[in-house]
Formats: structure tokens, C-alpha cells, sequence
């Protein structure tokens, strides 16, 4: 299927601009809109393997962004300098919402977007923001994540967290624990929010994108990319989208 992309900017609260990245499918239009998923990127920023997600799911039928939560399109392959971002934005979380609900409101203002029917992948550090968009009550109706950090900004409530849950999470991820997924099983369970959890043999965190062992032998950290595993979940987070954003 043929896409089109573009940058959408935003504005946050304290007037940071945001630089997402949109593929559409070529027929998505005013008179054809189709579902949006936003997608939440690891630590590095709007990088190569965010982008190739976005253009894929459009090349699926879905209206795809790659959201700049760290604004200005900062973006890096250093994992001290991604930490520091990510620390900094995580050390005034509500105003990390601030900035998703913000590029949630643009995505969905496209007029090739159904803004009814809105879901969301997140990767790593991006899972741990799907996941909280969705306790914060965004009109949010499928999360996906993928090695994605399971901490609660706060723990999903009964009523509030409405959307369905896909996990796909790596037996051998050392940075995310299994028992981190046992902890976020036992929220979602009393919340009563519908989910499914992947485990997948032989994956370590960053099991998904291709880039993972070059930036772990630069950067000294415990990544690896599974290819088995990148296929199948893919695989799954697209027939889950496709189910719950019909």
C-alpha cells in the first residue's frame, strides 16, 4: 500500500515544539478517515526504527505517529544522553502527559484520522507512556507494548483505564523483570482491564528493533534484537489493532 508521511508539530503547555512523524495510507482522506495509532518510542527519541513502525502500520490501513514527547525532534544513539532525557521528562510526569494528550489531540484533528477509533504502541520507555495515557483516561481504545516499562505514574482505576491491553514482553530482558510483569498483571486485574501477555523465549529487551545489538555494543547495555519474536508480535499487535479498533 502506498503512504505518504509529514511532520506534525505541536505545541506543548510551556511552548516546546513537538515533532511528530504521520504516515498515512495514500487513501486515507476527509471522506475516507481512517484508525489512528500513536506510537511511543523507545528512550533514543524519534529515531530510524520509530519511523519504520509508523510507515509500517500505514502501510497496514492505519494512520500512524511517532510521537516527540522530549520535544524539538531531539533524538540520539547514546544511552547516557537518552537516559538524561528521559529522566528529565519523567521527572514532571504530568506535564509528559500534557505533551502526549496534546499530540493526541493534533493526530486526531488530521482529517484522514478517526478519532474515534485511536490506539497506541509503545516501545520500551513508550510502553510505560501507552500504558499511562491509558490510566489517565485518554480516549485511548487498544494499547500495545513491547519490552515496555510496566511502572504506573498511578495504577490503573476501575472505569478510567478502559482500553484492552497487549504485552509482549522477552523472557531475558534483564532491564524489565518478569516479576515487573506479574506486579502490572495484578493492576490491570484490579481494574478489571481486559489484556494479554506475551512471553517470548529467548528475547532480550529491544527484542523488536533491528538496531538493538549495535546500540548495545556501543553503549554497553543488555539489548538484542530476536527476529522470531519481532515477527510474531508484530504480527499479533496488528490483528489486535485491526480487532479492537474496527
Amino acid at each position: 500500500m502506498s503512504i505518504k508521511t509529514y511532520e506534525l508539530p505541536s505545541i506543548s503547555d510551556n511552548g516546546i515544539e513537538l515533532r511528530s512523524y504521520v504516515a498515512l495510507p495514500e487513501s486515507a482522506s476527509d471522506d475516507n478517515p481512517v484508525a489512528g495509532i500513536l506510537v511511543a518510542p523507545e528512550w533514543w527519541g524519534v529515531v530510524e526504527h520509530p519511523r519504520q513502525v509508523t510507515e509500517r502500520l500505514a502501510e497496514a490501513g492505519f494512520a500512524a505517529v511517532a510521537m516527540d514527547v522530549y520535544g524539538e525532534g531531539k533524538l540520539t544513539t547514546d544511552a547516557a544522553q537518552a537516559n538524561e532525557w528521559m529522566e528529565q521528562v519523567l521527572s514532571d510526569q504530568d506535564m509528559l502527559m500534557a505533551r502526549c494528550r496534546q499530540i493526541l489531540n493534533d493526530f486526531g484533528d488530521q482529517m484522514a484520522v478517526d478519532a474515534t477509533r485511536i490506539g497506541i504502541a509503545g516501545y520500551c520507555f513508550g510502553g510505560k507512556i501507552a500504558l499511562d495515557m491509558a490510566r489517565e483516561g485518554m480516549p485511548i481504545k487498544a494499547v500495545a507494548t513491547f519490552h515496555g516499562n510496566p511502572t504506573p505514574k498511578q495504577p490503573a482505576e476501575k472505569g478510567k483505564f478502559t482500553a484492552k491491553v497487549l504485552v509482549a514482553h522477552g523472557r531475558e530482558d534483564s532491564m524489565v523483570s518478569l516479576e515487573a510483569i506479574e506486579g502490572l498483571k495484578q493492576e490491570l486485574d484490579n481494574a478489571d482491564v481486559s489484556y494479554t501477555i506475551d512471553i517470548y523465549d529467548n528475547a532480550k529487551h529491544g527484542f523488536t528493533n533491528p538496531n538493538a545489538d549495535q546500540r548495545a555494543k556501543e553503549n554497553g547495555v543488555d539489548l538484542g534484537y530476536n527476529e522470531t519474536a519481532a515477527k510474531q508480535s508484530w504480527d499479533k499487535m496488528i490483528e489486535f489493532m485491526r480487532t479492537n479498533l474496527a
